[in-house]
């Protein structure tokens, strides 16, 4: 296995055929843009391929390969990995799930220090949110939190529509109204704190129906 860039015709790169990762016309739409309004990429990872002498198949790039051709380039550059078809399997798996998560209020730092420069329509054509997500994540203002809650507040942000919003409202309802009253006691008292301990014992309940039908 090498880590070093090589640059690689496209005609040259082979799609995996079990490539699970799919990507919207819209998200694939600002991959493009990203790349051509800054002409730098992720490099592709590919292996030799195994049946096609001088070929190389894709691991991780799939749609970075589609991009660069659309915008007219004729090499890519790529890392090549001599693997077998076990490692490249737990990669083509793996490499498109496996990542952190967004710390919120560096996020919103982020965003708000993009949106002095760039209107959010703009904006919206490069990244992943549409333009009313990011207007309402530059107008949002982290709250303080209370002192028992800084050691478990870890933010969560997501955007629903109002069918699922109300959904999501009953049952945060009926999940706070059951709650043990040695719980409720044990619970801190604010609002999101009520809010969040509820989500968890939905969440919770969920993975126990799964394991209960799985036989695990």
């Amino acid at each position: 296995m090498t880590n070093s860039v090589q640059s690689i015709a496209l005609d040259k790169l082979v799609a995996h055929p079990d490539n699970p990762n799919k990507m919207s016309k819209t998200t694939f739409g600002k991959l493009v843009r990203n790349i051509e309004r800054a002409g730098r990429y992720e490099p592709i990872v590919v292996r030799p391929h195994p049946e096609r002498g001088g070929y190389f198949q894709i691991i991780n790039g799939h749609h970075r390969c589609l991009a660069l051709t659309k915008l007219g380039h004729k090499s890519a550059d790529c890392v090549v990995w001599n693997i077998d078809d076990e490692q490249t399997d737990i990669l083509l798996v793996t490499l498109n799930r496996l990542g952190g998560t967004d710390e919120l209020g560096k996020k919103l730092e982020l965003l708000k220090r993009l949106n002095k420069r760039m209107e959010s329509g703009e904006l919206a054509k490069l990244l992943p949110q549409t333009t009313k997500q990011l207007e309402r994540l530059t107008n949002l203002k982290m709250p303080s939190m209370p002192a028992e809650a800084k050691s478990f507040s870890n933010p969560m942000v997501f955007f629903v529509n109002d069918a699922q919003q109300e959904t999501i409202e009953n049952a945060l309802s009926l999940a706070q109204e059951s709650r043990s009253e040695i719980a409720k006691v044990a619970c801190a008292k604010t609002k999101a704190a009520k809010r969040a301990a509820a989500l968890a014992d939905i969440a919770g309940e969920f993975l126990k129906h799964l394991k209960f039908n799985s036989g695990t």
